[in-house]
């Protein structure tokens, strides 16, 4: 009996494997990119010849001994038509309804995630996504160490029903390319809200690095010290912090009170989470590396903020790290530096959201086919997530357009070239304002700051050379209070108030012409973290203060009883 069992068991695990199997990425509806070979992969039982077929040519590789199987089809042109592709293993598969164009991922945190129900206008960008030749699909979040090679998911077109809960950048990215280029489009989301930069890296990159030997082993105190166990335990303790609020509130709204605030925050699992090194590259990225794509946009950096000196390589690493792990080239990846957000500074000074502008700005010299659109005048102070996406998504749209398909048209905002300085006045002059700089709103121009040697920063009078609206590309900035210029900054602080433009109304990319130390810097004793570790000193000295002045009455009470 036990004998048949087995065979019957066994029986029963063979057929189960004998069966065709294709990840979620290629399937109905799906987009294959226009002019470049496609790998088309999936999992049959080990040694079966597994042939692809489709638009008139056939491919034919054999399942290795994990059982995957791997072949390239032909580059094609764009096709509207819809075709069907036929994929013959140990069973049969027809994926129909495919088209050929352009294939865009989508990526980063939560503003990128933002879907298009949430934006401005929502209900207008909904009803009028009516684009069945776009086309869908989204990776589930999930965060893990290892290496995920599928995920739950399906490409669909897009339509008022599925327009919705898309990335409302990723659409309106979408949206512009089909209507320039007249092709399919298809976008691939799998961004993750709160996401930090070093989750989407490869874990074994990040430990061979030496430059993030600190970040590491912070990360294996973490992991030593937390489990499922005690994330169980923080569900608990969750349930009956919750369960208080909910009496609590309900006591207050019977007595006429003020109800208490939102309810507590659930507890997170850190080590299935979105900041632990590898997670999303192993989860939510690993499953769709290699598929057929143009490019990457990508909406990032809210999470590294505090780590700005660190994200000037480490997000560089991460572009150059996804390349090499798809094998399609120096692919094409534009993102978006980040928005003007939380309350404006009164004084000029640091700050480390204008520290992380300053490292993705940097990233463009320091990787090929790499683009940046600054969206400094389209945050909200009092929202972490503004609303407006269409801007955002066309401007990336223009480097897409100018860059990948030759369109001739203005893509990148104006730049910072040099600094001339003679006594309390600094010249500065630009790149990539071919008709002139602007303002915009009002006709003096905002956001300059300047210092001299004692690097104490003022508001500065600044004006465009030849007026605001004189096609130059250079701008006179001074101070009565300084009358021996060493540097100028513009836009510099979490939420800049800033108004310069190119003509052709692309806002000027925030700069500083000193290369003082940052306070993202770890070793910059007046950082961030110099300043953390200095607050804790004191708090330190100042408990060990009071214990001690515990301490003495008692010793004075023990001398006299003796």
């Amino acid at each position: 009996m036990q004998k048949l069992t087995a065979l019957l068991f066994l029986s029963l695990s063979i057929s189960a494997r004998a069966e065709l199997r294709l990840p979620a990425i290629i399937g109905d509806n799906m987009v294959l990119q226009q002019k470049q070979t496609n790998p088309i992969w999936g999992w049959d039982t080990p040694g079966t010849e597994v042939k692809v077929a489709l638009g008139g040519q056939s491919k034919s590789a054999k399942a290795d001994d994990k059982g995957r199987w791997s072949v390239k089809m032909d580059p094609l042109p764009a096709n509207a038509k819809p075709a069907t592709m036929k994929i013959q293993g140990t069973t049969k598969r027809e994926l129909k309804n495919i088209l050929v164009g352009e294939v865009w991922l989508c990526s980063g945190q939560s503003n990128m995630g933002f879907n298009l129900s949430s934006v401005w206008d929502a209900d207008l960008d909904i009803a009028t996504a009516k684009y069945p030749q776009i086309r869908l699909i989204s990776v589930p979040q999930v965060g893990t160490q290892e290496l995920q090679d599928d995920f739950k998911g399906q490409w669909e077109e897009c339509s008022p029903a599925t327009a919705g809960s898309f990335t409302a950048v990723g659409y309106h990215y979408g949206r512009v390319l089909h209507e320039v280029l007249g092709v399919p489009v298809g976008l691939i989301d799998n961004a993750w809200g709160g996401s930090a930069c070093e989750a989407w890296v490869r874990r074994d990159v990040l430990e061979k690095d030496a430059r993030f030997k600190a970040l590491i082993e912070k990360w294996k105190q973490t992991e030593a010290a937390y489990s499922d166990a005690v994330y169980e335990k923080q569900l608990v303790e969750h349930k009956a912090k919750v369960e208080a609020w909910n009496v609590a509130r309900r006591e207050a709204l019977k007595a006429g009170k003020p109800a208490p605030a939102n309810p507590p925050r659930a507890p997170q699992n850190v080590l299935r989470g979105q900041h632990r090194p590898g997670n999303l590259f192993a989860g939510c990225l690993n499953p769709i590396i290699g598929y057929g794509i143009k490019g990457a946009i990508w909406y990032q950096g809210e999470s590294n903020a505090g780590r700005a000196f660190e994200y000037s390589y480490l997000f560089p690493l991460m572009i150059s790290h996804w390349r090499s792990e798809w094998k399609q080239g120096d692919f094409s990846f534009y993102w978006v530096q980040l928005a003007d957000f939380k309350p404006e500074q009164p004084e000029p000074g640091d700050s480390d959201w204008a520290e992380l502008r300053e490292s993705q700005t940097k990233t463009i010299g320091k990787i090929p086919n790499a683009g940046q659109c600054v969206i400094t005048d389209l945050g909200e102070a009092n929202d972490i997530h503004p609303k407006n996406k269409r801007d955002v998504a066309e401007r990336l749209a223009r480097w897409a357009l100018a860059k990948d398909y030759g369109l001739p048209m203005v893509f990148r905002s104006p730049e910072f070239k040099d600094v001339k300085i003679e006594g309390g006045k600094a010249l500065l002059t630009f790149d990539y304002a071919p008709k002139g700089l602007r303002t915009v709103d009002v006709d003096e121009v905002r956001g300059f700051s300047i210092c001299g040697a004692d690097k104490k920063w003022t508001w500065a009078k600044a004006s465009i050379i030849g007026g605001s609206r004189q096609g130059t590309s250079q701008i006179e900035v001074s101070s009565p209070q300084v009358s021996q210029a060493v540097a100028v900054r513009y836009a510099w602080s979490d939420n800049p108030v800033a108004n310069v433009f190119s003509a052709e109304g692309l806002p000027l990319t925030p700069f500083r012409t000193d290369s003082f130390p940052m306070i993202t810097d770890p070793s910059n004793p007046a950082g961030l973290e110099g300043q953390a570790a200095k607050r804790q000193n004191e708090i330190k000295a100042n408990q060990q203060k009071r214990a001690g002045a515990l301490k003495k009455p008692t010793e004075g009470k023990g001398k006299a009883a003796r």
